[in-house]
């Protein structure tokens, strides 16, 4: 593999750093420029802001790349127009005919690490100027780098426009999820006329107005409630011994309708010596702590830790419909959290948890399968988006460290194994 060449950052590119201006100069009146003090305003591809600087101390030009050099540290989005940047931003721009700017921000992405370890150390992670103009970046031709960019602009492009349609289809799922719950699904597969439309069919209750065939009652009557336990920590037979238990450190594992494996395992000893409870398959659990919420159905025997909570559906009510129902619902678990150190939910209040529901079992069947269809439609986008990210992590590897050497035909880029 040939060894590239690498030079700084500023060797190549203008770079700026955020300067935050007076707040008696910025306000949502539109005058002088829009204001951005750190990624939060960051968009899929531009910055989004509804705050304007009148007298601004540093500016992102358009054109340019601009970067968190706070936590998180290097994210990155590009200017569409100039903007006033405060100290959470930098910006770079590459120099005319020395370099391309969409070549440098994935040559930047690609060695990020760099930013991540100079940011460690302190309090608030943060780079300083130093750090970012010192970033190493592998030094190309100014002709080889404006082909590069334009292959990473077209890998990034099939990114974003598949971003966009899994945005598209979660803003679907959400409204069609909100007509599931309050309308129903009447015998013959469409929802049911709204209330507005059809009065005579729906009924108001605590929860708002439901369909009138609905049952508004108690989960613990459609539901066996079960909770979890930790089995000693300090008896190590009590642990690793082939039963899956959902933890916190399982959360990344919820809200992805199944869960099938966990992070910790128990023993059939440590439940034969605590009060924790081997569960059977398909019951539905629900995190009452850190990330309230989130839930998911269990596709083997498992037991759970305290933070959840969990049901069996024993026919009143269907598993599938019960964890759409808890997903729809998760903005109120949420918002009834309490605790200063770590959000909770205390058991009493799921004893009082009540849904709105059809009594009868092919309704919320057709309800949960409509839902069950746009998630494996938004999965095989999920998919689809991890294989394009692999895709072009991979190739920024092979051409940005020389492991594939990039040559240059009249017409188009080539790439020969070094």
């Amino acid at each position: 593999m040939r060894e590239l060449r690498q030079v700084q950052l500023s060797d190549l590119a203008d770079v700026t750093m955020g300067q935050s201006p007076s707040s008696a100069h910025c306000g949502t009146e539109q005058r002088g420029l829009p204001f951005l003090q750190g990624s939060a305003e960051f968009g899929r591809r531009n910055p989004l802001t509804s705050i304007h600087c009148s007298l601004p101390q540093r500016i992102g030009k358009a054109g340019s790349v601009l970067i968190s050099v706070r936590a998180p540290v290097g994210s990155m989005n590009y200017a569409d127009q100039d903007f006033c940047i405060g100290r959470g931003l930098g910006a770079f721009k590459a120099k005319p005919g020395v370099s391309d700017t969409i070549f440098l921000r994935h040559a930047v992405e690609h060695n990020v690490s760099f930013l991540h370890r100079r940011s460690q150390g302190s309090t608030f992670a943060a780079i300083s100027s130093q750090d970012l103009r010192s970033l190493p970046v592998p030094i190309f031709h100014v002709r080889t780098q404006h082909r590069l960019a334009a292959v990473f602009a077209n890998l990034e492009q099939a990114i974003e426009k598949t971003e966009a349609l899994i945005a598209k289809y979660q803003h679907i799922k959400a409204g069609l999820m909100h007509d599931l719950f309050t309308r129903g699904v009447l015998p013959n597969g469409q929802l049911r006329p709204p209330r507005e439309q059809a009065p005579e069919l729906y009924r108001e209750t605590a929860t708002g107005w439901i369909p009138k065939e609905w049952q508004y009652e108690l989960l613990d009557k459609l539901a066996t409630r079960g909770s979890g336990h930790t089995p000693n920590k300090g008896i190590a037979k009590f642990w690793n011994g082939g039963i899956k238990w959902v933890s916190l450190a399982d959360s990344y594992r919820l809200d992805q309708l199944y869960i099938s494996a966990t992070d910790l395992e128990i023993s059939l000893e440590g439940i034969q010596n605590s009060s924790a409870v081997l569960h059977p398959a398909g019951i539905v659990v629900l995190s009452r702590d850190a990330g309230v919420g989130k839930s998911a159905i269990t596709t083997v025997p498992m037991a759970v830790s305290p933070h959840f909570i969990c049901w069996r559906c024993d026919g009143k009510i269907d598993n599938l419909f019960l964890y759409y129902w808890l997903q729809n619902n998760k903005p109120m678990f949420e918002n009834i959290a309490m605790g200063s150190t770590i959000l909770t939910i205390g058991l009493p209040y799921f004893k009082r948890l009540k849904v709105a529901c059809p009594v009868e079992a092919p309704e919320q069947r057709a309800i949960a399968g409509r839902l069950r269809v746009m998630d494996t439609h938004l999965g095989a986008l999920a998919e689809d988006l991890d294989k394009k990210r692999k895709q072009k992590a991979g190739l920024m590897q092979d051409l940005l460290t020389g492991k594939v050497q990039v040559t240059l035909p009249n017409s188009k880029l080539a790439a020969s194994h070094a």
